[in-house]
C-alpha cells in the first residue's frame, strides 16, 4: 500500500479551502505570511487559535497570564487534564497542542499579562507590527487597551466577549470601520456587568463566538487593503438560537476620542490598574504598576520557605502560607503575583508587599 504524504506543506492540507472563492490560492499565501497576536487563550482564544492554525495562518504569538485548571476544561477545546494537573501555563499548552495540528505553523507561547507597559512590544512580531490583533480576553480594559494601540498604530483587530449561553463580536480595521469607543466611548462598570463567576458560561456559546470572530479575522487577512468594512458589532444568543447585528461599524465616528480625538489614555501606564480581580478564579492578581519587574524564581523560594510549603517550576512559584492559613501565592517571573483565596484587592495588596516587597 502506497504510504500517504503527510508533509506540512502538502498542498492538499489546504485544499478544500483554497477552492473557496473568498480565499482561493492567493488569499492562502496571505494566510501563510500573516502575523497575529491572539491575547487571551482561554475558551475564546483557545478556539480562535485552532480555527487560524488549522486554516493556515504563519505565525501567531500566543499571551495568556494563567494556569490551566480543571474548571477550564468545560470550554477550553485546546486543553486536556494532563495539562491542568501539570498547571501548565495556558500558552504553553496551547502551543504544544497547536503544533501537533500544524508543524508549519510559528507558534511563539508568551505567559504574560497584556499591559500598557508591554502592549506594544507584544504587537512587534518579528520586524514589523502584527497583521492583526485577536481578543480573547476576559475583561474590559484589557479590551480598551487594544483599542487604543490598534487605532494608533493602525493595527486591525477582532473584539470578542462571551458569558452566559451570548456572546458578540466586531471586527475593527482602523480608519476604515468604527472602533470600540466609536460605539462604547468608555468601558462599562464592571460592578454592573455579569461575570463567568456570575452568570457562567456554556461552551457551545464561548465556540459559536469565537468562529464568528475567526471568520472575521480570516477576511480581514485574506482581504487586506481592498478592505471596504466589517460586519459591524454582532450579538448572538446560542441557547435561542439568535443572532442581530447591534451597529453596523460602518465608518469611524468623527466624535470618538480615539478616532476623531486622536487620544489613547488606555496606553497610559499610569492609567494600569496594580490589582485585577480574576474571573472564575476566586484570587487577586497584583502587578507592580507603571515598571517592569524580573523576579529569580529561585532566590524568592528560599525567601518564602519559612512562611509556608513552597514548589517551583521553570513557569511559576507557588507557595501555600502558614500565615493566613487558606492563602496560595502564585508567583512569575515577569513580578506579577496571584492571591488565591481572596477576591480583596487592599488584602492582595498588603500581601504582596508582606512576602515579595518589590
Amino acid at each position: 500500500m502506497e504510504a500517504m504524504n503527510l508533509e506540512p506543506n502538502n498542498t492538499r492540507r489546504y485544499q478544500r479551502q483554497e477552492i473557496l472563492p473568498q480565499i482561493g490560492p492567493e488569499g492562502q499565501a496571505r494566510l501563510a505570511a500573516s502575523r497575529i497576536l491572539l491575547i487571551g487563550v482561554g475558551a475564546l482564544g483557545g478556539t480562535l487559535a485552532e480555527l487560524l492554525v488549522r486554516a493556515g495562518v504563519g505565525w501567531l504569538r500566543l499571551v495568556d497570564r494563567d494556569l490551566v485548571e480543571l474548571n477550564n476544561l468545560q470550554r477550553q477545546v485546546l486543553f486536556d487534564q494532563s495539562d491542568a494537573e501539570q498547571e501548565l501555563p495556558k500558552s504553553v499548552a496551547a502551543a504544544r497542542r497547536l503544533g501537533a495540528i500544524n508543524s508549519s505553523a510559528r507558534l511563539e507561547p508568551v505567559v504574560a499579562d497584556a499591559n500598557a507597559g508591554n502592549i506594544e512590544s507584544l504587537s512587534r512580531i518579528g520586524d514589523r507590527a502584527a497583521d492583526l490583533i485577536l481578543d480573547g480576553t476576559d475583561n474590559a480594559a484589557t479590551r480598551y487597551l487594544i483599542n487604543d494601540l490598534a487605532v494608533r498604530d493602525g493595527i486591525p483587530w477582532v473584539h470578542g466577549a462571551c458569558v452566559g449561553v451570548s456572546g458578540r463580536v466586531m471586527g475593527i480595521w482602523p480608519g476604515k470601520t468604527a472602533c470600540l469607543r466609536c460605539i462604547y466611548p468608555e468601558p462599562p462598570d464592571t460592578r454592573e456587568l455579569p461575570t463567568c463567576d456570575t452568570a457562567g458560561v456554556l461552551g457551545p456559546a464561548a465556540a459559536a463566538t469565537a468562529a464568528l470572530q475567526a471568520a472575521t479575522a480570516l477576511r480581514f487577512l485574506v482581504r487586506g487593503a481592498t478592505m471596504d468594512g466589517g460586519p459591524g458589532l454582532v450579538s448572538l444568543d446560542v441557547w435561542e438560537g439568535e443572532f442581530r447585528k447591534l451597529s453596523s461599524g460602518a465608518r469611524p465616528q468623527t466624535d470618538c476620542p480615539c478616532c476623531g480625538g486622536r487620544e489613547f489614555p488606555f496606553l497610559s501606564t499610569g492609567r494600569e490598574d496594580f490589582t485585577t480581580t480574576l474571573c472564575g478564579r476566586g484570587a487577586v492578581q497584583v502587578q507592580s504598576a507603571g515598571r517592569r519587574v524580573e523576579i529569580y524564581l529561585s532566590t524568592a523560594a528560599e525567601r518564602l520557605r519559612p512562611a509556608g510549603v513552597v514548589r517551583t517550576n521553570a513557569y511559576f512559584l507557588r507557595c501555600r502560607l502558614n500565615d493566613p492559613a487558606g492563602i496560595e501565592l502564585t508567583l512569575f517571573p515577569d513580578g506579577r503575583l496571584l492571591v488565591q483565596g481572596t477576591t480583596d484587592p487592599m488584602r492582595a495588596r498588603s500581601l504582596y508587599a508582606r512576602y515579595i516587597g518589590t
